[in-house]
């Protein structure tokens, strides 16, 4: 059900949280070039600025899922492979701001959520069978999806040019 009131102080501590875990992940990147951006100097595959494109595709997909369940968390289809990559034709500079524009809406739309909200999830062979998930449960998965790749990130920038975010 939607609501029009403001946000809750659950919703307004989740949303903070997500908020600091993305704080690290853009710090992290900050001062790159796009060059940079794009070397995956460890034993992955991962590059800074693809996996900037990759928390921001994965957050937008779990939205229109809390706004209108599986089917719409599916109607988008992105491009997996390219998605972890900073394409030549992208630029760092690029993907922050459409991740930032995310951030907002993702603001925007929690908002009027009611965090109790549960849709099932979407048949896959990762997600329990049957199971439903609350929009509290989505900001949760969030958090922690952002947060792992904001660690990925400091090892990968630590690797290319001896800077952390942490420490």
């Amino acid at each position: 059900m939607t609501r029009t009131a403001q946000p809750t102080t659950e919703q307004t501590d989740l949303l903070t949280t997500l908020a600091n875990h993305r704080r690290f992940l853009r710090f992290t990147v900050q001062g790159l070039t796009d060059d940079q951006a794009r070397e995956t100097p460890t034993a992955s595959a991962l590059s800074l600025g693809g996996l900037i494109k990759h928390v921001r595709d994965v957050e937008e997909s779990w939205l229109r899922f809390a706004v209108g369940g599986a089917e719409l968390m599916t109607s988008a289809q992105g491009d997996w492979e390219n998605g972890f990559r900073l394409l030549p034709d992208e630029t760092l500079e690029g993907v922050l701001a459409a991740y930032e524009e995310t951030a907002r809406r993702t603001e925007e739309l929690v908002a009027g959520l009611d965090m109790d909200t549960a849709h099932p999830l979407p048949e896959a062979p990762w997600f329990e069978a049957g199971a439903s998930w609350t929009v509290r449960r989505v900001l949760l998965h969030l958090i922690a999806e952002t947060s792992q790749h904001a660690g990925h990130a400091d090892i990968i920038r630590e690797t290319l040019d001896g800077q952390r975010s942490m420490g």
